[in-house]
Protein backbone atom coordinates (compact mmCIF):
# COMPACT_ATOMS: atom_id res chain seq x y z
CA UNK A 1 0.00 0.00 0.00
CA UNK A 2 1.86 3.30 -0.84
CA UNK A 3 2.13 5.49 2.40
CA UNK A 4 3.88 9.03 2.66
CA UNK A 5 5.93 9.49 5.68
CA UNK A 6 7.55 12.50 7.68
CA UNK A 7 9.79 12.80 10.81
CA UNK A 8 10.94 14.79 13.25
CA UNK A 9 13.19 14.27 16.41
CA UNK A 10 11.61 16.61 19.41
CA UNK A 11 13.56 17.72 22.81
CA UNK A 12 10.09 16.48 24.65
CA UNK A 13 10.25 12.35 25.90
CA UNK A 14 7.29 10.24 24.46
CA UNK A 15 4.69 11.02 27.83
CA UNK A 16 4.61 15.03 27.17
CA UNK A 17 4.08 14.29 23.56
CA UNK A 18 1.84 11.84 23.52
CA UNK A 19 -1.25 13.76 24.93
CA UNK A 20 -0.95 16.21 22.07
CA UNK A 21 -0.11 14.31 19.32
CA UNK A 22 -3.14 11.77 19.62
CA UNK A 23 -5.59 13.84 19.91
CA UNK A 24 -6.73 13.17 17.11
CA UNK A 25 -10.34 15.03 17.25
CA UNK A 26 -8.58 18.65 18.17
CA UNK A 27 -6.30 17.73 15.07
CA UNK A 28 -9.18 17.00 12.91
CA UNK A 29 -10.88 20.23 13.81
CA UNK A 30 -7.59 22.52 13.07
CA UNK A 31 -7.35 21.38 9.96
CA UNK A 32 -10.96 21.84 8.96
CA UNK A 33 -12.18 18.50 8.94
CA UNK A 34 -16.42 19.20 9.38
CA UNK A 35 -18.03 17.15 12.43
CA UNK A 36 -19.47 13.77 11.91
CA UNK A 37 -21.81 10.73 13.27
CA UNK A 38 -21.65 7.39 12.82
CA UNK A 39 -24.40 5.03 12.06
CA UNK A 40 -23.67 2.60 14.44
CA UNK A 41 -25.39 -1.09 13.58
CA UNK A 42 -24.97 -4.13 15.87
CA UNK A 43 -24.10 -7.29 14.40
CA UNK A 44 -25.44 -10.75 15.34
CA UNK A 45 -21.72 -11.47 16.50
CA UNK A 46 -21.95 -8.72 18.87
CA UNK A 47 -19.95 -6.42 17.11
CA UNK A 48 -20.57 -3.09 15.81
CA UNK A 49 -20.73 -1.68 12.19
CA UNK A 50 -19.70 2.09 12.23
CA UNK A 51 -20.83 4.16 9.06
CA UNK A 52 -19.71 7.35 8.40
CA UNK A 53 -20.66 9.91 5.60
CA UNK A 54 -18.85 13.51 5.11
CA UNK A 55 -17.43 16.13 3.12
CA UNK A 56 -13.30 16.71 3.09
CA UNK A 57 -11.23 18.42 0.07
CA UNK A 58 -14.46 18.92 -2.09
CA UNK A 59 -15.22 14.80 -2.50
CA UNK A 60 -18.17 13.27 -0.88
CA UNK A 61 -17.56 10.61 1.65
CA UNK A 62 -19.06 7.18 2.73
CA UNK A 63 -16.78 4.90 4.48
CA UNK A 64 -17.01 1.93 7.58
CA UNK A 65 -15.00 2.95 10.86
CA UNK A 66 -13.14 0.56 12.32
CA UNK A 67 -11.34 0.64 15.87
CA UNK A 68 -8.22 3.18 16.33
CA UNK A 69 -5.03 0.82 17.13
CA UNK A 70 -3.08 2.25 19.60
CA UNK A 71 -0.53 1.54 22.37
CA UNK A 72 -0.75 4.01 24.58
CA UNK A 73 2.84 6.53 24.30
CA UNK A 74 4.12 4.60 21.36
CA UNK A 75 1.81 4.07 18.14
CA UNK A 76 -1.18 4.35 16.92
CA UNK A 77 -3.21 3.46 13.31
CA UNK A 78 -6.42 4.41 12.02
CA UNK A 79 -8.30 2.44 9.24
CA UNK A 80 -11.11 3.51 7.68
CA UNK A 81 -13.03 1.82 4.12
CA UNK A 82 -14.48 3.55 2.07
CA UNK A 83 -17.34 2.87 -0.55
CA UNK A 84 -17.63 6.26 -1.66
CA UNK A 85 -14.19 8.66 -2.42
CA UNK A 86 -11.38 8.88 -4.19
CA UNK A 87 -10.27 6.23 -1.73
CA UNK A 88 -10.20 2.67 -1.00
CA UNK A 89 -8.08 3.21 2.46
CA UNK A 90 -6.57 6.66 3.96
CA UNK A 91 -5.47 6.99 7.15
CA UNK A 92 -2.35 7.78 9.69
CA UNK A 93 0.17 5.25 10.91
CA UNK A 94 1.61 7.59 13.97
CA UNK A 95 4.85 5.98 15.84
CA UNK A 96 6.53 7.51 19.30
CA UNK A 97 9.86 6.09 20.77
CA UNK A 98 12.56 7.81 22.57
CA UNK A 99 16.16 9.26 20.72
CA UNK A 100 18.18 8.30 23.93
CA UNK A 101 18.70 11.82 24.61
CA UNK A 102 15.72 12.56 26.69
CA UNK A 103 14.15 13.73 23.19
CA UNK A 104 11.58 11.87 20.54
CA UNK A 105 11.59 10.21 17.25
CA UNK A 106 8.22 11.21 15.51
CA UNK A 107 7.42 9.30 13.09
CA UNK A 108 3.76 10.17 10.42
CA UNK A 109 2.86 8.45 7.59
CA UNK A 110 -0.03 8.54 5.69
CA UNK A 111 -1.21 5.40 3.90
CA UNK A 112 -3.34 5.21 1.15
CA UNK A 113 -5.29 2.64 -1.64
CA UNK A 114 -7.12 4.34 -4.85
CA UNK A 115 -10.54 3.04 -5.24
CA UNK A 116 -11.10 6.01 -8.13
CA UNK A 117 -9.27 7.00 -11.37
CA UNK A 118 -8.86 10.23 -9.30
CA UNK A 119 -7.72 8.65 -6.67
CA UNK A 120 -4.94 7.01 -8.63
CA UNK A 121 -3.88 9.59 -10.57
CA UNK A 122 -3.58 12.30 -8.01
CA UNK A 123 -3.54 10.00 -4.53
CA UNK A 124 0.17 10.87 -4.02
CA UNK A 125 -0.34 14.38 -4.21
CA UNK A 126 -3.24 14.73 -1.74
CA UNK A 127 -1.54 12.66 0.35
CA UNK A 128 1.31 15.03 0.65
CA UNK A 129 -0.63 18.20 0.95
CA UNK A 130 -2.88 16.76 3.83
CA UNK A 131 0.69 15.35 5.05
CA UNK A 132 2.24 19.24 5.04
CA UNK A 133 -1.34 20.06 6.81
CA UNK A 134 -0.25 17.44 9.54
CA UNK A 135 3.04 18.75 9.91
CA UNK A 136 1.76 22.55 10.61
CA UNK A 137 -0.17 21.37 12.99
CA UNK A 138 1.98 18.87 14.82
CA UNK A 139 5.14 21.64 15.19
CA UNK A 140 2.03 23.86 16.43
CA UNK A 141 1.41 21.55 18.63
CA UNK A 142 4.48 20.70 20.12
CA UNK A 143 5.23 24.49 20.42
CA UNK A 144 2.14 24.23 22.80
CA UNK A 145 3.74 20.72 24.86
CA UNK A 146 6.60 23.30 25.33
CA UNK A 147 5.07 26.44 26.59
CA UNK A 148 6.46 28.13 23.18
CA UNK A 149 2.25 29.64 22.81
CA UNK A 150 -0.65 29.67 24.38
CA UNK A 151 -3.02 27.99 22.33
CA UNK A 152 -2.80 24.59 20.42
CA UNK A 153 -3.32 26.09 16.69
CA UNK A 154 -3.32 28.97 14.40
CA UNK A 155 -6.69 28.72 13.32
CA UNK A 156 -9.60 30.95 11.86
CA UNK A 157 -11.95 31.90 14.54
CA UNK A 158 -15.14 30.52 14.63
CA UNK A 159 -18.39 31.77 13.20
CA UNK A 160 -20.64 33.06 15.57
CA UNK A 161 -24.34 34.39 15.52
CA UNK A 162 -24.93 38.23 14.97
CA UNK A 163 -24.31 39.96 18.05
CA UNK A 164 -22.53 36.71 19.79
CA UNK A 165 -19.76 39.26 20.89
CA UNK A 166 -22.06 42.03 22.39
CA UNK A 167 -24.67 39.05 24.32
CA UNK A 168 -21.61 37.52 26.04
CA UNK A 169 -20.21 40.49 27.30
CA UNK A 170 -23.58 41.29 28.97
CA UNK A 171 -23.34 37.80 30.57
CA UNK A 172 -19.90 38.18 31.46
CA UNK A 173 -20.89 41.21 33.58
CA UNK A 174 -24.04 39.16 34.90
CA UNK A 175 -21.54 36.40 35.90
CA UNK A 176 -19.40 38.79 37.81
CA UNK A 177 -22.24 40.27 39.51
CA UNK A 178 -22.98 36.59 41.22
CA UNK A 179 -21.35 35.88 44.31
CA UNK A 180 -20.17 32.76 42.61
CA UNK A 181 -18.79 34.48 39.50
CA UNK A 182 -15.30 34.79 41.32
CA UNK A 183 -14.25 38.07 38.44
CA UNK A 184 -14.10 34.92 35.95
CA UNK A 185 -16.40 36.18 33.31
CA UNK A 186 -14.46 37.60 30.73
CA UNK A 187 -12.21 34.72 31.21
CA UNK A 188 -15.38 32.27 30.49
CA UNK A 189 -16.80 34.60 28.19
CA UNK A 190 -13.76 34.68 26.28
CA UNK A 191 -13.03 30.71 26.04
CA UNK A 192 -16.64 29.97 24.92
CA UNK A 193 -15.77 32.53 21.95
CA UNK A 194 -12.40 31.53 20.69
CA UNK A 195 -12.06 27.93 22.32
CA UNK A 196 -11.86 24.90 20.05
CA UNK A 197 -15.48 22.47 19.53
CA UNK A 198 -13.14 19.98 20.78
CA UNK A 199 -13.11 21.12 24.17
CA UNK A 200 -16.78 22.46 24.30
CA UNK A 201 -18.90 20.38 23.57
CA UNK A 202 -18.66 18.79 27.04
CA UNK A 203 -16.80 21.87 28.69
CA UNK A 204 -15.08 20.01 32.00
CA UNK A 205 -14.89 22.80 34.98
CA UNK A 206 -11.81 20.91 36.41
CA UNK A 207 -9.85 20.80 33.18
CA UNK A 208 -10.91 24.64 32.73
CA UNK A 209 -9.57 25.61 36.30
CA UNK A 210 -6.02 24.15 35.33
CA UNK A 211 -6.23 25.98 31.69
CA UNK A 212 -6.94 29.58 33.73
CA UNK A 213 -4.75 28.69 36.60
CA UNK A 214 -7.26 28.97 39.22
CA UNK A 215 -8.69 26.93 41.63
CA UNK A 216 -11.37 24.25 40.86
CA UNK A 217 -14.08 25.06 42.91
CA UNK A 218 -14.07 28.56 41.43
CA UNK A 219 -14.17 27.25 38.07
CA UNK A 220 -16.96 25.02 38.64
CA UNK A 221 -18.83 28.19 40.68
CA UNK A 222 -18.23 30.35 37.50
CA UNK A 223 -19.42 27.60 35.24
CA UNK A 224 -22.92 27.18 37.61
CA UNK A 225 -23.03 30.81 37.29
CA UNK A 226 -22.22 31.02 33.87
CA UNK A 227 -25.40 28.84 33.19
CA UNK A 228 -27.78 30.33 35.36
CA UNK A 229 -26.88 33.52 33.61
CA UNK A 230 -27.36 31.86 30.07
CA UNK A 231 -23.89 32.18 29.15
CA UNK A 232 -23.43 27.92 29.11
CA UNK A 233 -25.68 24.88 28.93
CA UNK A 234 -25.79 22.55 31.79
CA UNK A 235 -25.37 19.40 30.71
CA UNK A 236 -25.88 15.86 32.87
CA UNK A 237 -23.26 12.78 31.13
CA UNK A 238 -24.75 9.14 32.17
CA UNK A 239 -21.36 7.55 30.66
CA UNK A 240 -21.02 4.03 29.31
CA UNK A 241 -19.45 2.23 31.88
CA UNK A 242 -16.81 0.68 29.07
CA UNK A 243 -15.95 3.17 26.56
CA UNK A 244 -16.93 6.20 29.30
CA UNK A 245 -18.56 8.34 25.69
CA UNK A 246 -21.50 10.32 27.01
CA UNK A 247 -24.44 8.12 25.63
CA UNK A 248 -27.09 9.74 26.77
CA UNK A 249 -27.32 13.42 28.01
CA UNK A 250 -29.58 15.22 30.06
CA UNK A 251 -30.14 19.09 30.93
CA UNK A 252 -31.83 18.41 34.28
CA UNK A 253 -31.00 16.07 37.05
CA UNK A 254 -34.65 15.15 36.93
CA UNK A 255 -34.47 13.63 32.96
CA UNK A 256 -31.91 11.07 34.55
CA UNK A 257 -32.76 7.51 34.10
CA UNK A 258 -31.61 4.63 35.85
CA UNK A 259 -29.83 3.37 32.48
CA UNK A 260 -28.57 3.49 29.34
CA UNK A 261 -27.65 1.99 26.33
CA UNK A 262 -24.20 2.16 24.25
CA UNK A 263 -24.72 1.39 20.88
CA UNK A 264 -21.52 1.87 20.36
CA UNK A 265 -20.01 -0.69 22.94
CA UNK A 266 -23.88 -2.69 22.30
CA UNK A 267 -24.18 -3.13 26.04
CA UNK A 268 -26.76 -1.69 28.02
CA UNK A 269 -25.81 -0.52 31.73
CA UNK A 270 -26.62 1.25 34.58
CA UNK A 271 -26.42 4.57 36.33
CA UNK A 272 -23.81 4.86 38.83
CA UNK A 273 -24.25 8.03 40.44
CA UNK A 274 -20.48 8.17 41.81
CA UNK A 275 -18.96 6.93 38.85
CA UNK A 276 -21.07 7.49 35.94
CA UNK A 277 -22.70 10.90 35.80
CA UNK A 278 -20.93 13.62 35.38
CA UNK A 279 -21.79 17.25 34.76
CA UNK A 280 -20.39 19.30 32.27
CA UNK A 281 -21.35 22.14 30.24
CA UNK A 282 -21.51 23.44 26.42
CA UNK A 283 -21.79 26.94 25.21
CA UNK A 284 -25.16 28.27 24.97
CA UNK A 285 -26.84 28.22 21.06
CA UNK A 286 -27.41 31.80 20.98
CA UNK A 287 -23.65 32.34 21.90
CA UNK A 288 -21.78 29.80 20.24
CA UNK A 289 -23.48 27.08 18.40
CA UNK A 290 -21.90 23.66 17.81
CA UNK A 291 -21.99 21.58 15.23
CA UNK A 292 -23.42 17.86 15.61
CA UNK A 293 -20.86 14.93 15.95
CA UNK A 294 -17.30 15.31 16.95
CA UNK A 295 -14.19 15.44 14.54
CA UNK A 296 -12.65 12.05 15.39
CA UNK A 297 -14.80 9.81 17.21
CA UNK A 298 -12.79 7.05 18.30
CA UNK A 299 -9.26 8.02 18.37
CA UNK A 300 -7.04 7.94 21.71
CA UNK A 301 -7.63 10.94 23.85
CA UNK A 302 -11.58 9.72 23.20
CA UNK A 303 -10.52 7.20 25.65
CA UNK A 304 -7.79 7.63 27.47
CA UNK A 305 -7.98 5.05 29.89
CA UNK A 306 -7.26 2.15 27.48
CA UNK A 307 -3.82 1.92 27.44
CA UNK A 308 -3.45 -0.51 24.36
CA UNK A 309 -6.07 -1.19 21.57
CA UNK A 310 -5.53 -4.24 19.19
CA UNK A 311 -7.90 -4.63 16.15
CA UNK A 312 -7.54 -8.82 15.28
CA UNK A 313 -8.05 -11.02 12.32
CA UNK A 314 -9.73 -14.18 13.23
CA UNK A 315 -6.75 -16.61 14.56
CA UNK A 316 -4.38 -13.99 14.59
CA UNK A 317 -1.91 -13.51 17.42
CA UNK A 318 0.39 -10.57 18.23
CA UNK A 319 2.56 -9.69 20.92
CA UNK A 320 3.12 -6.29 21.88
CA UNK A 321 6.27 -4.92 23.71
CA UNK A 322 4.66 -2.81 26.48
CA UNK A 323 5.55 -2.64 30.67
CA UNK A 324 2.41 -1.80 32.14
CA UNK A 325 3.34 -0.01 35.75
CA UNK A 326 1.83 -1.58 38.73
CA UNK A 327 -2.29 -0.47 38.89
CA UNK A 328 -6.10 -1.77 38.47
CA UNK A 329 -6.74 -2.67 34.63
CA UNK A 330 -9.33 -4.45 32.72
CA UNK A 331 -8.76 -7.04 29.70
CA UNK A 332 -11.90 -6.85 27.19
CA UNK A 333 -12.96 -6.41 24.12
CA UNK A 334 -15.05 -3.91 21.92
CA UNK A 335 -18.28 -6.50 21.81
CA UNK A 336 -20.53 -7.82 25.22
CA UNK A 337 -18.75 -10.84 26.54
CA UNK A 338 -17.12 -11.43 29.88
CA UNK A 339 -13.81 -9.21 31.19
CA UNK A 340 -11.25 -9.82 33.68
CA UNK A 341 -9.79 -7.41 36.08
CA UNK A 342 -6.68 -7.56 36.77
CA UNK A 343 -4.28 -6.48 40.30
CA UNK A 344 -1.15 -6.03 38.41
CA UNK A 345 1.84 -5.83 41.05
CA UNK A 346 4.70 -5.29 38.08
CA UNK A 347 6.82 -6.85 36.22
CA UNK A 348 4.93 -9.90 33.77
CA UNK A 349 1.34 -8.86 32.59
CA UNK A 350 -1.09 -11.55 31.69
CA UNK A 351 -2.18 -12.26 28.36
CA UNK A 352 -5.48 -11.24 26.45
CA UNK A 353 -7.45 -14.05 24.76
CA UNK A 354 -10.78 -13.11 23.26
CA UNK A 355 -13.38 -15.55 22.26
CA UNK A 356 -16.86 -15.07 20.94
CA UNK A 357 -17.99 -14.70 25.06
CA UNK A 358 -16.00 -12.30 25.65
CA UNK A 359 -11.73 -12.57 26.94
CA UNK A 360 -9.77 -15.11 28.78
CA UNK A 361 -6.69 -14.12 30.73
CA UNK A 362 -3.59 -15.98 29.42
CA UNK A 363 -0.19 -16.81 31.95
CA UNK A 364 1.80 -14.06 31.88
CA UNK A 365 5.10 -14.37 29.52
CA UNK A 366 8.42 -12.44 29.39
CA UNK A 367 8.34 -9.07 31.86
CA UNK A 368 7.73 -6.51 29.02
CA UNK A 369 5.61 -8.48 26.38
CA UNK A 370 1.92 -8.89 26.24
CA UNK A 371 0.29 -11.51 23.99
CA UNK A 372 -2.76 -11.11 22.50
CA UNK A 373 -4.90 -13.75 21.16
CA UNK A 374 -8.04 -14.15 18.49
CA UNK A 375 -9.58 -16.77 19.17
CA UNK A 376 -14.03 -15.27 19.17
CA UNK A 377 -13.83 -16.35 15.08
CA UNK A 378 -14.19 -12.96 13.73
CA UNK A 379 -12.21 -9.46 13.98
CA UNK A 380 -12.38 -7.79 17.24
CA UNK A 381 -11.03 -5.12 18.79
CA UNK A 382 -9.01 -6.56 22.12
CA UNK A 383 -8.02 -3.83 24.93
CA UNK A 384 -6.47 -3.11 27.87
CA UNK A 385 -7.55 -0.22 30.15
CA UNK A 386 -6.86 1.22 33.30
CA UNK A 387 -9.98 0.98 35.84
CA UNK A 388 -9.04 4.30 37.69
CA UNK A 389 -11.32 7.41 36.06
CA UNK A 390 -10.41 10.36 35.12
CA UNK A 391 -10.11 13.21 37.40
CA UNK A 392 -11.17 15.56 35.41
CA UNK A 393 -14.64 14.57 36.05
CA UNK A 394 -17.21 16.39 37.98
CA UNK A 395 -19.26 13.74 39.32
CA UNK A 396 -22.56 13.82 40.77
CA UNK A 397 -21.67 13.76 44.68
CA UNK A 398 -19.61 16.50 44.35
CA UNK A 399 -22.13 18.71 42.53
CA UNK A 400 -24.93 18.46 45.03
CA UNK A 401 -22.32 18.77 48.15
CA UNK A 402 -20.88 22.64 46.38
CA UNK A 403 -23.23 25.32 47.79
CA UNK A 404 -23.11 27.09 44.57
CA UNK A 405 -25.18 24.37 42.81
CA UNK A 406 -28.05 24.44 45.90
CA UNK A 407 -27.89 28.28 45.68
CA UNK A 408 -28.24 28.91 42.13
CA UNK A 409 -30.14 25.28 41.18
CA UNK A 410 -32.34 24.94 43.84
CA UNK A 411 -35.03 23.38 41.91
CA UNK A 412 -32.99 20.70 40.92
CA UNK A 413 -33.92 17.35 42.13
CA UNK A 414 -34.62 13.71 41.40
CA UNK A 415 -37.59 12.53 39.70
CA UNK A 416 -40.24 11.39 42.37
CA UNK A 417 -39.97 8.04 43.58
CA UNK A 418 -36.00 7.97 42.51
CA UNK A 419 -33.10 8.08 44.54
CA UNK A 420 -29.23 7.30 44.53
CA UNK A 421 -27.10 5.83 46.57
CA UNK A 422 -23.33 7.31 47.32
CA UNK A 423 -21.00 5.49 48.92
CA UNK A 424 -19.47 7.90 50.96
CA UNK A 425 -20.60 11.26 52.08
CA UNK A 426 -19.47 13.57 55.16
CA UNK A 427 -21.93 14.84 56.91
CA UNK A 428 -21.74 17.67 59.66
CA UNK A 429 -24.28 19.05 62.37
CA UNK A 430 -24.70 21.74 64.38
CA UNK A 431 -26.74 23.15 67.13
CA UNK A 432 -27.00 26.37 69.34
CA UNK A 433 -26.58 25.71 72.82
CA UNK A 434 -28.89 27.77 74.78
CA UNK A 435 -30.87 29.54 72.34
CA UNK A 436 -34.13 29.47 74.17
CA UNK A 437 -31.96 30.95 76.68
CA UNK A 438 -30.82 33.48 73.98
CA UNK A 439 -34.31 34.22 73.15
CA UNK A 440 -34.98 35.23 76.29
CA UNK A 441 -32.44 36.91 77.88
CA UNK A 442 -32.07 39.54 74.80
CA UNK A 443 -35.63 39.21 73.02
CA UNK A 444 -37.14 38.01 70.29
CA UNK A 445 -36.06 40.71 67.35
CA UNK A 446 -32.62 40.83 68.58
CA UNK A 447 -32.34 36.82 68.87
CA UNK A 448 -33.73 36.23 65.32
CA UNK A 449 -30.95 38.93 64.51
CA UNK A 450 -28.28 36.98 66.20
CA UNK A 451 -29.42 33.54 64.81
CA UNK A 452 -29.59 34.86 61.03
CA UNK A 453 -26.21 35.99 61.23
CA UNK A 454 -24.88 32.68 62.73
CA UNK A 455 -26.41 30.86 59.92
CA UNK A 456 -24.61 33.15 57.33
CA UNK A 457 -21.28 32.71 59.18
CA UNK A 458 -21.71 28.97 59.35
CA UNK A 459 -23.02 29.17 55.21
CA UNK A 460 -19.71 31.05 54.67
CA UNK A 461 -17.54 28.62 56.64
CA UNK A 462 -19.18 25.71 54.30
CA UNK A 463 -18.72 27.20 51.00
CA UNK A 464 -15.36 28.03 52.03
CA UNK A 465 -14.27 24.43 52.84
CA UNK A 466 -15.96 23.19 49.24
CA UNK A 467 -19.80 21.94 50.88
CA UNK A 468 -23.21 23.01 50.99
CA UNK A 469 -25.75 23.60 53.66
CA UNK A 470 -28.74 20.76 52.99
CA UNK A 471 -30.69 22.03 55.80
CA UNK A 472 -31.59 24.03 58.44
CA UNK A 473 -33.58 22.85 60.86
CA UNK A 474 -34.72 25.38 63.47
CA UNK A 475 -31.08 26.63 64.87
CA UNK A 476 -29.41 23.73 63.70
CA UNK A 477 -27.62 23.58 60.47
CA UNK A 478 -27.21 19.89 58.53
CA UNK A 479 -24.54 20.33 55.90
CA UNK A 480 -22.71 17.83 53.15
CA UNK A 481 -19.10 18.04 52.13
CA UNK A 482 -17.29 14.94 49.87
CA UNK A 483 -14.32 14.91 51.97
CA UNK A 484 -13.99 14.14 55.43
CA UNK A 485 -11.44 16.52 55.91
CA UNK A 486 -13.15 19.19 54.63
CA UNK A 487 -15.88 18.80 56.91
CA UNK A 488 -13.50 18.60 60.08
CA UNK A 489 -11.62 21.46 58.73
CA UNK A 490 -14.68 23.35 58.74
CA UNK A 491 -15.96 22.35 62.15
CA UNK A 492 -12.80 23.72 63.34
CA UNK A 493 -13.13 26.92 61.40
CA UNK A 494 -16.77 26.88 62.59
CA UNK A 495 -15.59 26.48 66.56
CA UNK A 496 -13.19 28.86 66.29
CA UNK A 497 -14.99 31.96 65.13
CA UNK A 498 -18.36 31.56 66.75
CA UNK A 499 -16.79 32.68 69.78
CA UNK A 500 -16.83 36.12 68.32
CA UNK A 501 -20.12 36.20 68.30
CA UNK A 502 -20.61 34.94 72.18
CA UNK A 503 -22.17 32.05 70.91
CA UNK A 504 -21.79 28.38 71.89
CA UNK A 505 -21.78 25.99 69.00
CA UNK A 506 -22.63 21.77 69.42
CA UNK A 507 -21.06 20.24 66.41
CA UNK A 508 -20.95 16.31 65.25
CA UNK A 509 -19.25 14.97 61.98
CA UNK A 510 -19.93 11.33 60.69
CA UNK A 511 -19.36 9.94 57.05
CA UNK A 512 -20.65 7.19 55.29
CA UNK A 513 -22.80 5.59 52.83
CA UNK A 514 -26.01 7.74 52.18
CA UNK A 515 -29.46 7.73 49.47
CA UNK A 516 -29.40 11.14 47.72
CA UNK A 517 -33.70 11.70 47.70
CA UNK A 518 -35.83 14.67 46.95
CA UNK A 519 -37.62 15.85 50.23
CA UNK A 520 -39.88 18.91 50.69
CA UNK A 521 -38.84 19.93 46.65
CA UNK A 522 -34.54 19.77 48.12
CA UNK A 523 -31.82 17.21 47.33
CA UNK A 524 -31.52 15.55 50.42
CA UNK A 525 -29.73 12.40 52.13
CA UNK A 526 -31.40 10.11 53.65
CA UNK A 527 -30.38 6.56 56.17
CA UNK A 528 -28.20 5.67 58.98
CA UNK A 529 -25.28 7.86 58.22
CA UNK A 530 -27.51 11.05 58.46
CA UNK A 531 -29.17 9.20 61.83
CA UNK A 532 -25.32 9.00 63.31
CA UNK A 533 -24.21 12.61 62.53
CA UNK A 534 -27.06 13.94 63.93
CA UNK A 535 -27.08 11.63 67.17
CA UNK A 536 -23.45 12.40 67.88
CA UNK A 537 -23.83 16.37 67.60
CA UNK A 538 -26.19 15.44 70.44
CA UNK A 539 -23.50 14.29 72.01
CA UNK A 540 -21.74 17.85 72.17
CA UNK A 541 -21.46 19.65 74.62
CA UNK A 542 -21.11 22.87 73.24
CA UNK A 543 -17.60 24.10 72.46
CA UNK A 544 -16.43 20.93 71.02
CA UNK A 545 -16.56 18.83 68.12
CA UNK A 546 -17.49 15.05 68.13
CA UNK A 547 -16.34 12.70 65.06
CA UNK A 548 -17.27 8.68 64.61
CA UNK A 549 -14.56 6.72 64.35
CA UNK A 550 -15.08 6.35 60.64
CA UNK A 551 -14.46 10.13 60.32
CA UNK A 552 -11.13 10.09 63.16
CA UNK A 553 -9.56 7.17 61.44
CA UNK A 554 -9.56 8.91 57.91
CA UNK A 555 -5.89 9.25 56.99
CA UNK A 556 -6.40 12.75 55.72
CA UNK A 557 -8.35 13.98 58.91
CA UNK A 558 -5.55 12.67 61.41
CA UNK A 559 -3.09 15.34 60.50
CA UNK A 560 -5.93 17.97 61.59
CA UNK A 561 -5.88 16.22 64.83
CA UNK A 562 -1.93 16.50 65.97
CA UNK A 563 -2.08 18.80 68.76
CA UNK A 564 -5.58 18.74 69.50
CA UNK A 565 -6.83 17.37 72.74
CA UNK A 566 -9.02 14.63 71.71
CA UNK A 567 -10.45 11.79 73.64
CA UNK A 568 -12.30 8.84 72.87
CA UNK A 569 -15.75 8.13 74.48
CA UNK A 570 -18.47 5.17 74.22
CA UNK A 571 -22.14 6.11 74.48
CA UNK A 572 -25.24 3.66 73.43
CA UNK A 573 -26.89 5.69 70.65
CA UNK A 574 -30.80 4.89 69.74
CA UNK A 575 -31.43 3.46 66.80
CA UNK A 576 -27.85 1.74 66.95
CA UNK A 577 -27.91 -1.97 68.64
CA UNK A 578 -24.39 -1.75 70.17
CA UNK A 579 -22.48 0.88 71.93
CA UNK A 580 -21.04 3.97 69.45
CA UNK A 581 -16.83 5.10 69.64
CA UNK A 582 -16.09 8.86 68.85
CA UNK A 583 -13.98 11.37 70.10
CA UNK A 584 -14.43 14.07 71.13
CA UNK A 585 -12.46 17.07 70.54
CA UNK A 586 -11.83 20.22 72.66
CA UNK A 587 -10.42 23.14 70.29
CA UNK A 588 -8.65 25.61 72.12
CA UNK A 589 -8.46 24.00 75.44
Amino acid sequence: MPRATWTWTFDLPPGELWPVLADTNRFNEAMGLPPYVLEETPQPNGTVLRRGRGKAAGFALEWEEKPYEWIEGRHFRQAREFTKGPFRRFGPVFDLEPDGKGGSKVSYALEYEPLTLTGRLFGARLAKQAGGVVEKRILEAVAFAKGERTTWFDIAPPELPEGARERAAALAAEIDRSPYGNGLGAKLADVVLTGMAADLVHLKPKKLAHDLDVPQRAAIEACLSGTRAGLLTMKWDLLCTNCRGAKLTASALSELPRGAHCPSCNIDYDRDFEKNVELSFAPAPAVRPLGVGGFCLSGPMATPHVVVQLLLAPGETRSVALDLPAGSYRLRTLHPGSFVDVEHLGGAFPGVRATDKGVEALPPGQAGAIAFVDDAGFELAALIEDRTWTREALTAPEVISLQAFRDLFAEATLRPGDEAGVSQVALLFSDLQGSTALYERVGDAAAFNIVREHFALLASIVRDHDGAVVKTIGDAVMASFGDPAHAVKAALAMQARIVDHDLVLKLGVHAGPSVVVTMNDRLDYFGSTVNMAARLQGQSAGGDIVLSRAVADDPAVQPLLAGLKAGEESVALKGFSDPIRFVRLTPGS
